[in-house]
């Protein structure tokens, strides 16, 4: 692997999210959204009503009665009021599995940008002429794609523990963010995810002929997080940091096949015919 030229290729592609309003857009907007507006909004509301008066809650309070022995029901039990309890649960909680979504379209979007956006710029056949062998070249935008995965994801992770922690503490008199589980998230599961996410786009990037197209396919992966999220949502699983440390296993043994798969899949013929036909 050449070293040197790994640095240069992802140096480059970070360098070109600032160029693209399509990419870096929506990677400030929605972390702002999610870690700042909607939780400010509804610790906010929660000052001054009673959640437990809210229609269509019954399913939540009635997994509030059914969890199991453990420290999270500790904690819970811990509280007087119910407004407590339910939002510690939502924001340490409920809330984790949409969070992933946040380093995951970071990753979707330059790596869909990788060897999709060289073709439409015509720049790719000047990287496929370099004197650059092909795993430094996929190495290199893989590398790009999970930086700035890593930056925004811990990036949102502190303002969305501000928000949390500045809005709540009216309520509960204490530090309630971060719980085990996230640590587990942010440092074992998201980048594990992010890495799939990038892999997976990586590959299709190559083979596809445009940003939008690679993009587009891009939402295959999402579709686990979502299933997370109803899953949770509906009381049927409860994201705990032992889950959290058995979803990143599968995840990274996925990563390493789909990585195996890709390098011994492309060269340089393979990757200049996708740009032709």
């Amino acid at each position: 692997m050449n070293k040197r030229a790994v640095k240069a290729i992802a140096k480059k592609d970070i360098s070109s999210i600032t160029a693209n309003v399509q990419i870096y857009l929506p990677m400030i907007i929605v972390p702002v959204i999610f870690c700042v507006v909607l939780p400010a909004a509804l610790l906010l509301v929660a000052r001054y009503t009673n959640i437990n008066e809210v229609s269509n809650i019954g399913s939540l309070l009635s997994m509030l009665d059914n969890l199991p022995e453990g420290s999270l029901r500790t904690t819970l039990e811990s509280f007087s009021d119910i407004n407590q309890k339910i939002l510690f649960l939502f924001f340490n909680y409920f809330f984790a599995p949409m969070f992933l979504l946040i380093p995951i379209m970071g990753a979707s979007l330059l790596s869909a940008n990788s060897f999709a956006g060289e073709k439409e710029r015509r720049t790719l056949e000047s990287l496929l002429f370099a004197p650059v062998d092909i795993f430094s070249l996929f190495f290199g935008k893989v590398l790009a794609a999970f930086v700035v995965a890593m930056v925004l994801a811990l990036g949102s992770f502190i303002l969305y523990g501000l928000t949390i922690n500045i809005f709540a503490y009216p309520l509960f008199d204490q530090i309630i963010f971060p719980q085990k589980n996230w640590w587990v998230l942010i440092f074992w599961v998201a980048p594990l995810f992010s890495l799939l996410t990038i892999l997976f786009n990586v590959a299709v990037s190559a083979k596809v002929k445009g940003f939008q197209e690679a993009n587009q396919m891009s939402a295959f992966v999402i579709l686990p997080i979502i299933a997370l999220v109803i899953s949770q949502a509906t009381g049927a699983l409860l994201i705990d940091a032992k889950f959290l440390w058995l979803l990143g296993l599968v995840v990274l043994v996925i990563s390493a096949i789909i990585f195996w798969r890709m390098v011994g899949h492309f060269d340089r013929n393979r990757l200049f015919e996708s740009q032709i036909f």
